[in-house]
């Protein structure tokens, strides 16, 4: 059997693309901008556009958080827990840890269900 990727892409419905940006920028130290060259907006979470990953398009969220896309944040845990507060964003879990490091669950600015996660050491 071939190992391959798990997650091919990944895409995060918001409802304002400017907002969203500056959360997830301000949250995960990404410098994303909004790339308008396709059939509709969408910004590339942490702007890495070779190698599997997500963004952010404009949609509709599902109404109770949907999937949760778990994301390396900078920093510690509890740095990008502060920040993900201060940009306006809801944590809805204590830390929790794992063999392969510590995350915890939160709501961005239109609800959908992400992980802030620091790998262990």
């Amino acid at each position: 059997m071939t190992k391959r990727t798990i997650m091919a892409w990944g895409e995060i419905p918001v409802t304002d693309m400017e907002k969203a940006v500056a959360f997830y920028n301000e949250v995960f130290g990404y410098q994303m901008e909004i790339d308008h060259s396709g059939p509709n907006p969408i910004a590339v979470l942490g702007s890495f556009e070779d190698s599997a990953g997500a963004h952010l398009y404009p949609g509709i969220p599902a109404a109770d958080g949907g999937n949760t896309i778990h994301i390396a944040i900078e920093g510690t845990l509890e740095d990008g827990i502060a920040r993900c507060q201060s940009a306006g964003g809801e944590i809805v879990s204590p830390p929790i840890t794992i063999p392969d490091g510590r995350f915890a669950y939160a709501k961005d600015l239109d609800g959908n269900s992400i992980g802030l996660f620091e790998a262990a050491q």
